[in-house]
């Protein structure tokens, strides 16, 4: 019933946000600006056309990069579609071939409340260097319930089908939560000395060990039992929707979180954004809108794959313990050996703090010292570990030159 309910006060919203994008055209007019509290009406109707949430995933929009100074067109091409992810391309069309072929990257993208496209700034910055590819999860309420099930062990070996795809000479990066699948997809093609073993593998701000300097997503996440996750966060989706009668727990309430942990700083930016809208500052009120209406798309998770993540990464930790199981399967990193490991922290992180990715460099304790690589980044939080000018400017560039070293 949540998800009904939350559906018909949206439905029951939309009228309003017409209205107020209609009005915002009306008030937002040159001749009218004298008129007292016109820009304030205006700025008001524009924040009111752009609240709530979206379920569609907004377009990439990366139509070119800038390599060597000179803007390269990018045509994002779909390589493969499975029914809960698709492959994507990001081909870069040059006008002669590389004296060096640059290096393969499979970028996996967190399967959380939000869709890729979070990631955008991140493919357009690791474009510059590398042939990229990326995994787009799809909205679960959009996946029908014939197409089966989708749990941890199915992420994992969606990962393990992606680098064989692209063959030996990938390198792999993982953002946030996918850290955890990625080095257990990895340690299982060790394992079986499979031919396709990444060359590196890049993990950004993951939950590898969520004990080694617990945030407050953690302690949430430890002192509420299993049971209380699936009775308070999971329901079913609606039946107007593909995904009908599919458990999810949907985005709205993962957003619904995200935000709750830093709430004044988000009222803070609608407040500034709202100034800047009746100063006339159009290109800051134009990017902060941009960032929250990417940040206001959100996807459901399948239920399976949310609960046994919870009992698996957070709860039992099976990774740090040696009993992560994939198929019944056990996972061993230490299996690797081929492999190189980077990791990446950021200082301010209070979604997965310092310490808790590093921690995969000694589950690899079988790879050479000259194997391994960390960068903890000063002065940024979880966003910055992958997004912003300071991923463009310091964090990039040393993964770049790792990556470039494995290649």
């Amino acid at each position: 019933m949540l998800y009904h309910a939350y559906q018909a006060q949206t439905d029951a919203f939309v009228p309003v946000r017409l209205m107020a994008e209609a009005l915002s055209g009306i008030f937002d007019q040159r001749w009218l600006d004298d008129v007292p509290g016109m820009r304030h009406a205006a700025a008001a109707m524009t924040m009111l056309s752009h609240a709530g949430l979206s379920h569609v995933r907004p377009e990439f929009g990366i139509k070119s990069v800038t390599v060597d100074g000179a803007e390269v067109p990018v045509n994002e091409e779909s390589v493969a579609v499975h029914p809960f992810c698709t492959l994507l391309h990001f081909k870069k069309t040059v006008a002669k071939p590389a004296a060096v072929a640059e290096p393969k990257l499979l970028v996996v993208a967190p399967m959380s409340g939000h869709f890729s496209t979070l990631l955008r700034g991140t493919v357009s910055t690791v474009l510059q260097d590398h042939d990229v590819y990326l995994t787009d999860w799809q909205n679960a309420r959009n996946v029908p319930l014939s197409r089966g099930r989708f749990g941890l062990d199915d992420f994992v070996e969606e990962i393990i089908g992606f680098i064989r795809l692209l063959g030996p000479d990938v390198h792999v990066m993982a953002v946030c939560q996918p850290s955890v699948p990625v080095l257990a997809a990895v340690s299982l093609l060790a394992a079986a000395n499979d031919p396709c073993q990444p060359k590196s593998m890049v993990l950004m701000g993951g939950p590898i060990d969520p004990a080694a300097n617990a945030t407050e997503v953690n302690r949430f996440a430890e002192t509420h039992s299993l049971a209380w996750f699936e009775n308070m966060v999971i329901t079913t989706v609606p039946e107007r929707f593909p995904g009908a009668c599919r458990r999810v727990y949907p985005g709205f309430l993962q957003l619904a979180g995200f935000l709750s942990m830093n709430l004044e700083r988000h009222v803070s930016a609608h407040w500034d954004m709202f100034r800047h809208l009746v100063q006339g500052e159009g290109e800051s009120a134009a990017a902060t809108r941009a960032f929250y209406d990417e940040y206001t798309s959100v996807m459901d998770l399948p239920a399976e794959f949310y609960l046994e993540t919870m009992e698996r990464v957070f709860h039992h930790q099976d990774l740090m313990h040696g009993t992560f199981r994939v198929r019944d399967q056990i996972v061993d990193p230490g299996a690797i050996e081929k492999t190189a490991l980077m990791t990446v922290e950021g200082e301010r992180d209070d979604i997965c703090a310092p310490g808790q990715t590093v921690a995969a460099h000694a589950l690899c304790c079988n790879l050479a010292p000259a194997k391994h690589a960390h960068r903890l980044q000063l002065a940024v939080g979880h966003y910055g570990v992958f997004h912003g000018r300071r991923w463009q400017t310091e964090t990039y560039p040393q993964v770049r030159d790792f990556i470039r070293a494995q290649s």
